[in-house]
């Protein structure tokens, strides 16, 4: 009877043991935070902030790599308040044109995908490798961002999000973080509007790359769900 009690403990123990080591392939989720526009007629991060939300999935490929997609929709907007904007940029009059002031909102959609480094390996599980439950990241990638409404038409560019970010497992399979992030894209246009268009090139000069371009700024806080199990035993995953 003792034999058979002591096998019992130690099977129940290994249960355990083995539940607490699972590793998972992927995370879902959503996110919601603010967002900010930089450009003509922002300059200043955190003004003219709107509501962003969307969705997020993570593919796992060990607890200090990860490749990120997202889904996320917000809106952008600004004034030329305070910023020498002129009307006539091309008059090549000494005064350098006449000053207008004007605003836009806008709708956008951002599309992407992103490398995220793991500064401290994240896990639940095996601490004895120096795993954590909470880590700092840095992120990175490329995205498709597209803008709608205001009378500017549909405008489609190229962006390139930079980032940092922390999370935390509350439970072995629920996580919890927040992420900062720049989107820099490919255009000058993100704030134009069927009044105002001169906020593409305003002082008449032309840009190339990323130069001169407009961008937008993420802070979203995010929760996502640990899925689909890794087998230790069929792909030998230590």
């Amino acid at each position: 009877m003792k034999r058979l009690a002591i096998i019992l403990m130690c099977l129940a123990a290994s249960l355990s043991v083995g539940a607490q080591e699972d590793e998972y392939q992927m995370e879902l989720g959503g996110a919601l935070g603010t967002d900010f526009y930089l450009g003509d007629a922002n300059k200043t991060p955190f003004r003219h902030m709107s509501v962003m939300g969307g969705a997020v999935v993570r593919k796992i490929f060990n607890p200090r790599m990860v490749l990120k997609g997202n889904l996320a929709f917000g809106h952008l907007s600004g004034n030329t308040k305070g910023y020498y904007i002129p009307q006539d940029a091309e008059s090549h009059s000494p005064e350098g044109g006449v000053p207008v002031s004007f605003g836009f909102k806008r709708n956008v959609v951002d599309l992407g995908a992103q490398f995220e480094f793991n500064f401290w390996g994240y896990s639940a599980s095996r601490a004895y490798m120096g795993n954590s439950r909470i880590t700092p990241y840095a992120v990175a990638g490329a995205g498709l961002t597209l803008v709608t409404g205001g009378g500017g038409g549909t405008k489609v560019a190229l962006n390139c999000p930079v980032g940092v970010g922390v999370k935390y497992k509350v439970k072995p399979r629920v996580n919890v973080g927040a992420e900062w992030t720049f989107r820099f894209t490919t255009t000058d246009a993100l704030d134009t509007s069927k009044e105002w268009r001169q906020l593409n090139m305003p002082y008449g000069i032309h840009s190339s790359g990323l130069k001169n371009k407009d961008c937008y700024s993420f802070l979203m806080f995010f929760i996502t769900y640990d899925m689909l199990p890794k087998c230790k035993t069929c792909h030998n995953n230590d």
